[in-house]
């Protein structure tokens, strides 16, 4: 699998919540993580268009 355009990468990253890009600098270790999974799922989410899980306030259905 080739590697993706840097531009692609860069698009993505600017594409995240900017919480998640200004919380990766934040000394607090639980909050660094949480904002460096947002940001990883931004850039997943943008190279690949992989539909984001539900969110907390959606209920889930039983299988």
């Amino acid at each position: 699998m080739p590697a993706p355009p840097v531009e692609a990468i860069s698009t993505a990253i600017l594409g995240a919540p900017g919480w998640a890009r200004v919380g990766i600098t934040m000394p607090d270790g639980r909050l660094r993580a949480q904002a460096a999974d947002a940001l990883a799922r931004a850039i997943v989410h943008g190279l690949w268009h992989i539909p984001d899980t539900a969110s907390e306030d959606q209920l889930a259905l039983p299988m």
